[in-house]
């Protein structure tokens, strides 16, 4: 149930955020977050002013781009990672999606013959903690 002060909450991927408040949430230099920004690591909003307004998405970016340079991982390496967890969980979505369509083929069309597949949950990629 949505209060009324949830509705007018941004939600986690809203821009407002400017660089000196998304670098001290982060615990980072505010030209750390212009660089990771020009390597494209993260892609904060852009007001049309081109000042830079960082989401709590981006935030949490920012730290996974922190804690994966703390183990050693080079920008190009955390690049290609940021990009395949992008893409697992587009696959994963598209997935999920798929199985409910053909649940709902099978419901309507139920086969003669044919083993039925068992209700499974389906289980969506979620990042670690």
């Amino acid at each position: 149930m949505n209060t009324e002060n949830e509705k007018n909450l941004p939600d986690d991927g809203a821009g407002v955020y400017v660089i000196s408040v998304a670098a001290e949430l982060s615990g980072m230099h505010p030209q750390t977050l212009r660089q990771y920004d020009r390597m494209g690591l993260v892609s904060p909003d852009r007001t049309s002013g081109r000042n830079r307004r960082y989401s709590l998405r981006d935030i949490a970016s920012l730290r996974m781009v922190q804690r994966l340079v703390g183990e050693g991982i080079n920008h190009a390496g955390i690049k290609r990672i940021i990009e395949l967890e992008s893409a697992m969980a587009n696959m994963a979505l598209e997935v999920a999606k798929l199985r409910i369509e053909v649940d709902a083929l099978i419901e309507a069309n139920p086969p003669k013959g044919l083993a039925v597949r068992k209700n499974q949950p389906v289980i969506l990629y979620e990042e670690e903690k």
